[in-house]
This record gives C-alpha cells, sequence and structure tokens, in this order.
C-alpha cells in the first residue's frame, strides 16, 4: 500500500526544518531504510527514512528549502506507476474510524481515531497526529486542510519565552521595554550610568531569544508578571512613538499595571539645572541641557543635544526630538512632538497633540493638534 513521507517535529519550539541534503528523486527506487533526506533546525539534525521500498511519487520539495513539520514531503509506493489520490481527483477526507499508516519514523506519538463527523484531508490528519494534538478540538463544520490544523496549532500555542535568572529583589535590577533603535539608545544610556543591572528586553514582536546589544528578549508583555515575581521592579519605556503617541502610552500603562515603576533616566553628559523638576519616566539624551526651573511632566523624551530652557513646561508624554531649541518659558502640551532642529521662540505655547515639523519657527502659539510643517515659519 503507498504511505505518504511526512516531515518529522525535530525540535517542539521549531515547527520548520531545512532539506540540508536530498539524496533522492521523483521515480527512484528506494529500499526500507534508505535515507531520504537530512534534516536540520537551529538545535537538531536528523535522516528522514524509507519505511519500506518502493518509488519515489509525487516528491514535492527540493533541497536547501525550508518544510514545516507534518508537511508532505513525498509518497512511497510498489508501483512506479501510481498517482497519489489528489491526482487521481479522489476525495481525500478520511471517513469516520479510518486509519493511515504510519507517516514517520517516531513512535511515541501516540494515533487518535478521527471522530464522528470530522472530514480531514490525509496530509492535515497525518499534521494533527504527528503534532500530539486531539483531533474532537478541530472544526466540523469545514474540511479541515493542513492549512486549517497550522493556523489552529499557531492560534493555541503558549509563546515561547526565557525566564530572567532568579536572583531575589534587586533594586538595581532594570527591564528595557522596547528592542528597536530607541531601545538600543537606552542600552547605552543605561549602562553609561553604571547604576542598574540590565535584565532584559521585552518587545511584543521580535523572537524569544534574540540579543539587543547584547541583552537577550525575554518575551513580550505576558512576560512581565513572571520577572516581577522575581524581584526585578524598574523598567523604561523603549517604545518612542512617533507617529502614533497611543502605543507609547499603552506601554507605560502596561508596566503600570505589572507593578513596574518608570525612573527618570539622564545620560552623564546631559546637563541639568538643581532646580529643574522632572517626572517618573522622563528621559534625557547626551548633550541635552534642562535650565532652572523647569517642569518636565511624565514620560517625556529630551533627546540628544535638546535644549529646553529655563521655566518651560513640558506636559505629559511630550517628545522633543535631537537639536530642538526651546527659549524660555515655553509651555508644551500633552503628547506634542517637537521636530528636530525646530527652534521655539520665547514664551510660546504649543497645544497638546501638536507636531512641530523638523526644522520648523514658531513665533507664535500654536494649537491643539494643529501640524507646523517641516521649515515653516508660524505663523505662515
Amino acid at each position: 500500500m503507498p504511505i505518504a513521507v511526512t516531515i518529522p517535529l525535530l525540535n517542539p519550539n521549531e515547527p520548520e526544518a531545512m532539506i540540508a541534503a536530498l539524496q533522492v528523486k521523483e521515480g527512484k527506487k528506494v529500499t526500507k531504510g534508505d535515507v531520504l533526506c537530512t534534516l536540520e533546525t537551529t538545535k537538531s539534525a536528523a535522516d528522514l527514512e524509507a519505511e519500506q521500498d518502493g518509488y519515489i511519487i509525487d516528491l514535492r520539495f527540493s533541497q536547501g528549502q525550508t518544510v514545516a513539520a507534518g508537511g508532505l514531503l513525498c509518497y512511497l509506493s510498489e508501483d512506479p506507476d501510481w498517482a497519489p489520490p489528489d491526482k487521481q481527483g479522489v476525495d481525500l477526507s478520511v471517513p469516520s474510524g479510518a486509519e493511515l499508516p504510519s507517516q514517520q519514523n517516531h513512535k511515541s506519538i501516540p494515533t487518535n481515531a478521527v471522530p464522528e463527523g470530522l472530514r480531514i484531508t490525509q496530509p492535515a490528519l497525518a499534521l494533527a497526529r504527528q503534532m500530539g494534538l486531539a483531533l474532537d478540538r478541530l472544526p466540523h463544520d469545514r474540511l479541515v486542510t493542513e492549512s486549517v490544523v497550522r493556523s489552529f496549532l499557531v492560534e493555541n500555542a503558549e509563546k515561547p519565552r526565557v525566564v530572567a535568572p532568579d536572583a531575589g529583589f534587586d533594586s538595581t535590577a532594570i527591564l528595557v521595554y522596547g528592542g528597536g533603535g530607541h531601545g538600543k539608545s537606552l542600552i547605552d544610556l543605561l549602562r553609561s550610568l553604571g547604576s542598574y543591572r540590565l535584565v532584559g528586553v521585552i518587545d511584543d514582536g521580535i523572537p524569544v531569544g534574540r540579543a539587543i546589544l547584547g541583552l537577550q528578549v525575554l518575551g513580550g508583555s505576558e512576560a512581565l508578571p513572571d520577572l516581577y515575581a522575581q524581584g526585578v521592579r524598574l523598567a523604561v519605556n523603549a517604545v518612542g512613538g512617533i507617529g502614533n503617541l497611543t502605543v507609547r502610552v499603552e506601554v507605560f500603562q502596561k508596566l503600570a499595571q505589572a507593578g513596574f515603576a518608570c525612573p527618570a533616566v539622564i545620560h552623564p553628559t546631559a546637563f541639568v539645572e538643581a532646580s529643574a523638576a522632572l517626572s517618573p519616566g522622563v528621559q534625557v539624551f547626551p548633550h541635552a541641557y534642562v535650565g532652572s526651573e523647569a517642569h518636565i511632566g511624565y514620560g517625556c523624551i529630551i533627546n540628544t543635544g535638546a535644549i529646553v530652557s529655563h521655566d518651560c513646561v513640558l506636559a505629559d508624554y511630550a517628545n522633543i526630538s535631537p537639536g530642538a531649541m526651546l527659549a524660555g518659558e515655553v509651555q508644551v502640551g500633552a503628547g506634542v512632538l517637537v521636530g528636530m532642529g525646530a527652534t521655539l521662540n520665547l514664551r510660546v505655547k504649543i497645544g497638546a497633540g501638536a507636531r512641530i515639523g523638523n526644522g520648523a519657527t514658531v513665533k507664535q502659539d500654536v494649537p491643539e493638534k494643529a501640524l507646523v510643517r517641516a521649515g515653516a515659519i508660524w505663523p505662515e
């Protein structure tokens, strides 16, 4: 009886493998035990062997390709002229109670009977059994294909994570939430201070285990409770929020809900006057200046080389870009973005949510949510 040869799961955390070597071609005759191909993941390699004598029929992959566990590599048939079911126009759905021959060399995965009413293709059934998936969890209102099974596995998979070493409560331990460019700047800033122990990076879009400037990604927001339980209490928000301030605000909310505090951090080359007041979450980058009795709100960013002169007031989440200059007594509303090299004249007021373009000059007040274009002089 012809059998389908499927790709085995070599590593539970890696659903795909690369065909490092392919020893067969379409129509070749093989004997039981012959190596069909060599599969490699980042952590292991294995030879896939023929389970019976036969001819290679419908070979679907070539050397160097990446294949998913449970995917069909080929069929083995004693008849060289045999055609697979999908090329015979045969319905591949499996009737209730039907069984498939062994699809792979690993004997540890149990065979579970097909529930009554479940219509599933042979490759989908092989994949479900390969992954140890209970068949009664699959939908009964449609024909279940490989893509349906893969989607189900992705939606129900537990996200992998790397747990930081348990060192007990440490008042200097700190997380960096965000692994992009702003995150790299903050990692260097914190290291330059020498007063924090960087535990790792939290990022909802970067794979666990990847290194950012030598600092490991520990997971997304779901990892915060575990890290808090291990004694980590501090974090910096490395999501800049340029173009979408909501994302940055949401990160602050996630950190607060998980119990983390966000300290103000100031690069050693920045200068902040003793009479200035900085709220938690403020970030002051290299060579920036904060003048006398300036008041900087929660979560503000004062970027590289920016000048915030005496008596300025910045509301929460304001972002002052590199090289921007604020004269004395300027008032900046919540969530305002002041672009690179922009100049704000004495005592002007910038309404909440306004955006000041790069290189703009502001001579009078700017309304809420207004846009001053790059290089413009306001008012125009």
